[in-house]
């Protein structure tokens, strides 16, 4: 029961963290300098920006859960249980960000889903072992 849980935290995370980046990020600049000053002041761009500081935390939040995930089941499941994220994140980028989305990359998004669906179903019998050898 916890593989579910955490991959659902690991999908919300995810797209949530992967939109608050993009907005933080539509508003750097870049900077004038070169080198290490130009690195410097994009460092000093991203830390001052909340929007890139949450993205940040939440993508470490999914990275974090991916890999508890992946400490209990197959990659071969992990991966494409996460799929639902390509929908949430689409949603929210139009609603949040008000992108333009269009019917075709709707398409190939549930496309893509609907795939990763099918190769996620064969986890319940399998899962079910595979929990049940877990320690604790």
């Amino acid at each position: 029961m916890k593989t579910p849980v955490v991959l659902s935290v690991a999908v919300v995370a995810n797209s949530v963290g992967s939109v608050c980046l993009s907005k933080g990020m539509k508003t750097f600049q870049a900077p004038d300098a070169q080198g290490a000053a130009w690195l410097l002041q994009a460092a000093a761009q991203v830390v001052s920006n909340p929007w890139i500081i949450l993205g940040i935390f939440l993508l470490i939040i999914f990275l974090a859960c991916y890999m508890a995930a992946l400490s209990w089941a197959d990659l071969s499941f992990v991966l494409p249980a996460t799929a639902p994220g390509y929908i949430l994140t689409a949603i929210l980028a139009r609603i949040f960000l008000q992108e333009e989305i269009s019917p075709l990359r709707w398409a190939g998004t549930v496309l893509i889903v609907t795939g990763t669906w099918l190769v996620a179903r064969t986890y319940s019998a399998q899962g079910v072992a595979t929990e049940a050898r877990e320690p604790g």
